[in-house]
Protein backbone atom coordinates (compact mmCIF):
# COMPACT_ATOMS: atom_id res chain seq x y z
CA UNK A 1 0.00 0.00 0.00
CA UNK A 2 2.78 2.59 0.90
CA UNK A 3 4.15 1.80 -2.64
CA UNK A 4 1.06 3.03 -4.45
CA UNK A 5 -0.62 -0.44 -4.95
CA UNK A 6 -4.71 -0.30 -4.29
CA UNK A 7 -6.21 -3.26 -1.97
CA UNK A 8 -7.54 -5.06 -5.43
CA UNK A 9 -4.11 -4.69 -7.04
CA UNK A 10 -2.65 -6.29 -3.61
CA UNK A 11 -5.04 -8.69 -3.11
CA UNK A 12 -5.03 -10.10 -6.90
CA UNK A 13 -1.18 -9.92 -6.85
CA UNK A 14 -1.19 -12.14 -3.75
CA UNK A 15 -3.67 -14.18 -5.03
CA UNK A 16 -1.73 -14.78 -8.67
CA UNK A 17 1.77 -16.28 -6.81
CA UNK A 18 -0.64 -18.16 -4.59
CA UNK A 19 0.94 -16.30 -1.76
CA UNK A 20 -0.17 -18.09 1.90
CA UNK A 21 -1.78 -16.54 4.09
CA UNK A 22 -3.69 -14.07 1.08
CA UNK A 23 -5.80 -11.37 2.11
CA UNK A 24 -9.04 -9.95 -0.12
CA UNK A 25 -9.18 -6.38 -0.77
CA UNK A 26 -12.38 -5.49 0.71
CA UNK A 27 -11.04 -6.76 4.32
CA UNK A 28 -8.20 -4.27 3.65
CA UNK A 29 -10.88 -1.73 2.79
CA UNK A 30 -12.85 -2.76 5.87
CA UNK A 31 -9.57 -2.82 8.10
CA UNK A 32 -8.31 0.75 6.83
CA UNK A 33 -11.76 2.23 7.47
CA UNK A 34 -12.14 0.37 10.87
CA UNK A 35 -9.23 2.13 12.02
CA UNK A 36 -10.54 5.73 10.41
CA UNK A 37 -12.82 5.19 12.74
CA UNK A 38 -11.34 3.82 15.68
CA UNK A 39 -8.84 6.40 16.20
CA UNK A 40 -9.59 9.53 14.00
CA UNK A 41 -6.47 9.51 12.78
CA UNK A 42 -7.43 10.47 9.11
CA UNK A 43 -3.52 9.39 7.63
CA UNK A 44 -4.77 5.85 6.99
CA UNK A 45 -7.24 7.27 3.64
CA UNK A 46 -3.26 8.21 2.86
CA UNK A 47 -2.94 4.00 1.74
CA UNK A 48 -5.99 4.15 -0.58
CA UNK A 49 -6.06 5.04 -3.66
CA UNK A 50 -8.30 8.20 -3.79
CA UNK A 51 -7.68 8.62 -0.11
CA UNK A 52 -11.41 8.77 0.52
CA UNK A 53 -12.15 8.74 4.21
CA UNK A 54 -15.43 7.31 3.52
CA UNK A 55 -16.44 4.82 0.73
CA UNK A 56 -18.89 6.06 -1.79
CA UNK A 57 -18.51 8.22 -5.39
CA UNK A 58 -17.24 10.88 -5.47
CA UNK A 59 -17.91 13.47 -8.75
CA UNK A 60 -15.49 14.47 -11.55
CA UNK A 61 -15.48 17.22 -13.50
CA UNK A 62 -13.71 17.37 -16.87
CA UNK A 63 -13.51 18.32 -20.28
CA UNK A 64 -12.04 19.16 -23.90
CA UNK A 65 -11.67 22.39 -25.92
CA UNK A 66 -11.83 21.61 -29.05
CA UNK A 67 -9.82 23.64 -31.97
CA UNK A 68 -9.41 23.15 -35.23
CA UNK A 69 -6.32 20.82 -36.34
CA UNK A 70 -4.77 20.95 -39.60
CA UNK A 71 -5.25 17.46 -41.43
CA UNK A 72 -7.52 16.12 -38.39
CA UNK A 73 -9.05 12.51 -38.90
CA UNK A 74 -12.19 11.75 -36.22
CA UNK A 75 -11.79 8.87 -33.79
CA UNK A 76 -14.87 7.29 -35.50
CA UNK A 77 -12.47 6.46 -38.19
CA UNK A 78 -9.98 4.87 -36.39
CA UNK A 79 -9.40 1.03 -37.22
CA UNK A 80 -12.12 -1.20 -35.04
CA UNK A 81 -9.34 -3.05 -34.15
CA UNK A 82 -7.91 -0.37 -31.36
CA UNK A 83 -11.08 -0.37 -29.63
CA UNK A 84 -11.01 -3.98 -28.00
CA UNK A 85 -7.25 -3.67 -26.71
CA UNK A 86 -6.49 -6.60 -28.02
CA UNK A 87 -4.23 -5.51 -30.78
CA UNK A 88 -1.04 -3.86 -29.79
CA UNK A 89 0.74 -0.87 -30.89
CA UNK A 90 -2.32 1.20 -30.58
CA UNK A 91 -1.32 4.31 -28.02
CA UNK A 92 -3.29 7.49 -26.69
CA UNK A 93 -1.61 10.42 -25.59
CA UNK A 94 -2.05 13.66 -22.97
CA UNK A 95 -1.04 16.59 -21.48
CA UNK A 96 -1.02 16.55 -17.60
CA UNK A 97 -1.08 19.86 -16.25
CA UNK A 98 0.23 21.34 -12.73
CA UNK A 99 -0.59 24.00 -10.35
CA UNK A 100 2.42 25.94 -10.92
CA UNK A 101 2.44 27.65 -14.41
CA UNK A 102 4.53 26.04 -17.43
CA UNK A 103 4.94 22.69 -15.72
CA UNK A 104 3.61 19.60 -17.14
CA UNK A 105 4.34 15.73 -18.26
CA UNK A 106 3.18 14.28 -21.35
CA UNK A 107 1.83 10.91 -21.16
CA UNK A 108 1.86 8.54 -23.36
CA UNK A 109 0.20 5.44 -22.90
CA UNK A 110 -0.43 1.65 -24.37
CA UNK A 111 -3.99 0.77 -25.01
CA UNK A 112 -3.40 -3.21 -24.66
CA UNK A 113 -0.51 -3.57 -22.17
CA UNK A 114 -1.17 -0.23 -20.80
CA UNK A 115 2.62 0.72 -20.40
CA UNK A 116 2.65 4.09 -19.75
CA UNK A 117 5.63 6.43 -21.39
CA UNK A 118 6.13 9.75 -20.35
CA UNK A 119 8.00 13.56 -20.22
CA UNK A 120 8.81 16.42 -19.41
CA UNK A 121 8.05 19.12 -21.53
CA UNK A 122 9.16 22.69 -20.51
CA UNK A 123 6.82 24.09 -22.88
CA UNK A 124 3.50 22.85 -24.66
CA UNK A 125 4.35 23.78 -27.63
CA UNK A 126 2.64 21.87 -30.61
CA UNK A 127 6.15 21.45 -31.67
CA UNK A 128 7.79 20.78 -29.03
CA UNK A 129 4.93 18.13 -27.51
CA UNK A 130 5.15 16.04 -31.42
CA UNK A 131 9.23 15.96 -30.92
CA UNK A 132 8.64 14.05 -27.62
CA UNK A 133 6.37 11.86 -28.44
CA UNK A 134 8.50 10.87 -31.67
CA UNK A 135 11.32 10.53 -29.35
CA UNK A 136 9.46 7.92 -27.02
CA UNK A 137 8.03 6.00 -29.39
CA UNK A 138 10.67 5.85 -32.49
CA UNK A 139 12.78 3.55 -29.91
CA UNK A 140 9.65 0.56 -29.92
CA UNK A 141 9.25 -2.06 -33.21
CA UNK A 142 7.13 -0.61 -35.91
CA UNK A 143 4.62 -3.38 -34.84
CA UNK A 144 3.93 -1.75 -31.77
CA UNK A 145 3.28 1.52 -33.82
CA UNK A 146 -0.08 1.59 -35.32
CA UNK A 147 -2.32 4.41 -34.39
CA UNK A 148 -2.32 7.42 -31.62
CA UNK A 149 -5.15 9.28 -30.46
CA UNK A 150 -5.02 12.47 -28.71
CA UNK A 151 -8.33 15.44 -27.53
CA UNK A 152 -7.86 18.25 -29.23
CA UNK A 153 -5.49 20.26 -27.35
CA UNK A 154 -3.58 22.52 -29.60
CA UNK A 155 -0.57 21.18 -28.16
CA UNK A 156 -1.22 17.97 -30.72
CA UNK A 157 -1.65 20.21 -33.60
CA UNK A 158 2.27 19.26 -35.05
CA UNK A 159 0.39 15.34 -34.98
CA UNK A 160 1.53 14.98 -38.62
CA UNK A 161 5.57 15.10 -37.76
CA UNK A 162 4.47 11.30 -36.48
CA UNK A 163 3.15 9.74 -39.70
CA UNK A 164 6.71 9.56 -40.18
CA UNK A 165 6.84 7.02 -37.96
CA UNK A 166 4.30 4.93 -39.72
CA UNK A 167 1.63 6.43 -36.76
CA UNK A 168 -2.04 7.25 -37.66
CA UNK A 169 -2.86 10.13 -35.82
CA UNK A 170 -6.67 10.00 -34.59
CA UNK A 171 -8.99 12.66 -32.69
CA UNK A 172 -11.44 12.60 -29.94
CA UNK A 173 -14.77 14.46 -30.30
CA UNK A 174 -15.15 17.55 -29.13
CA UNK A 175 -15.27 17.54 -24.86
CA UNK A 176 -15.53 14.12 -24.87
CA UNK A 177 -12.04 13.59 -23.15
CA UNK A 178 -13.92 9.26 -22.28
CA UNK A 179 -12.97 8.42 -25.44
CA UNK A 180 -9.39 7.81 -24.83
CA UNK A 181 -9.88 6.64 -21.48
CA UNK A 182 -7.41 4.78 -21.26
CA UNK A 183 -5.00 8.05 -20.79
CA UNK A 184 -7.41 9.26 -18.58
CA UNK A 185 -7.43 6.60 -16.48
CA UNK A 186 -3.15 6.01 -16.18
CA UNK A 187 -3.44 9.69 -15.52
CA UNK A 188 -5.50 9.34 -12.92
CA UNK A 189 -2.98 6.72 -11.69
CA UNK A 190 -0.20 8.75 -11.94
CA UNK A 191 -1.39 11.72 -10.08
CA UNK A 192 -1.74 9.39 -6.68
CA UNK A 193 2.22 9.92 -7.28
CA UNK A 194 2.47 13.08 -8.54
CA UNK A 195 -0.52 15.47 -6.98
CA UNK A 196 -1.12 18.75 -9.38
CA UNK A 197 0.30 20.68 -5.82
CA UNK A 198 4.02 18.91 -6.81
CA UNK A 199 6.51 21.16 -8.01
CA UNK A 200 8.19 19.23 -10.72
CA UNK A 201 11.49 21.36 -10.58
CA UNK A 202 12.03 19.16 -7.24
CA UNK A 203 12.05 15.73 -8.99
CA UNK A 204 15.42 14.95 -10.30
CA UNK A 205 15.72 12.58 -13.49
CA UNK A 206 15.96 9.64 -11.46
CA UNK A 207 12.86 10.18 -9.29
CA UNK A 208 10.80 10.91 -12.05
CA UNK A 209 12.08 7.95 -13.98
CA UNK A 210 11.72 5.53 -10.52
CA UNK A 211 7.83 7.03 -10.70
CA UNK A 212 7.32 5.82 -14.38
CA UNK A 213 8.92 2.24 -12.94
CA UNK A 214 7.23 2.42 -9.70
CA UNK A 215 3.87 2.58 -12.46
CA UNK A 216 4.52 0.07 -14.77
CA UNK A 217 5.66 -2.40 -12.33
CA UNK A 218 2.17 -1.96 -10.57
CA UNK A 219 0.17 -5.37 -10.98
CA UNK A 220 -3.63 -3.99 -12.86
CA UNK A 221 -6.72 -6.40 -12.44
CA UNK A 222 -7.77 -5.90 -16.04
CA UNK A 223 -4.01 -7.60 -17.11
CA UNK A 224 -4.88 -10.42 -15.00
CA UNK A 225 -3.07 -8.80 -12.44
CA UNK A 226 0.40 -8.52 -14.30
CA UNK A 227 2.09 -5.97 -14.66
CA UNK A 228 2.12 -3.65 -17.84
CA UNK A 229 6.13 -3.95 -17.92
CA UNK A 230 5.46 -7.53 -18.19
CA UNK A 231 2.75 -7.61 -20.95
CA UNK A 232 4.91 -5.10 -22.66
CA UNK A 233 8.04 -6.91 -22.04
CA UNK A 234 6.31 -10.22 -23.84
CA UNK A 235 4.74 -8.27 -27.27
CA UNK A 236 8.25 -7.04 -27.51
CA UNK A 237 9.63 -10.56 -27.27
CA UNK A 238 7.18 -11.70 -29.32
CA UNK A 239 7.66 -9.77 -32.45
CA UNK A 240 11.65 -9.88 -32.44
CA UNK A 241 10.81 -13.68 -32.37
CA UNK A 242 8.80 -12.86 -35.10
CA UNK A 243 11.23 -10.99 -37.15
CA UNK A 244 13.96 -13.18 -36.83
CA UNK A 245 12.41 -16.84 -36.81
CA UNK A 246 13.78 -18.00 -40.54
CA UNK A 247 11.54 -18.25 -43.48
CA UNK A 248 8.81 -21.89 -43.82
CA UNK A 249 10.77 -23.90 -46.49
CA UNK A 250 7.95 -24.52 -49.17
Amino acid sequence: LEQGWSPEQVAGRFAREQANPSVSHETIYRFIYAQIARTKDYSWRNYLPRSKSKRGCRGRKGGSSASFIEGRIPLAERPAEARDRKTPGHWEADLMMFAKYGQAILTVHERSSRILLAARPHNKTANLVAELIEQLLRPVPAQLRRTITFDNGTEFARHSRLHSLDLKTFFCDPYAPWQKGGIEIANGRLRRLTPSKTDLATISDRHFTALLQAYNATPRKCLDFRTPAELFLDQLLHFKCESTSPPTRG
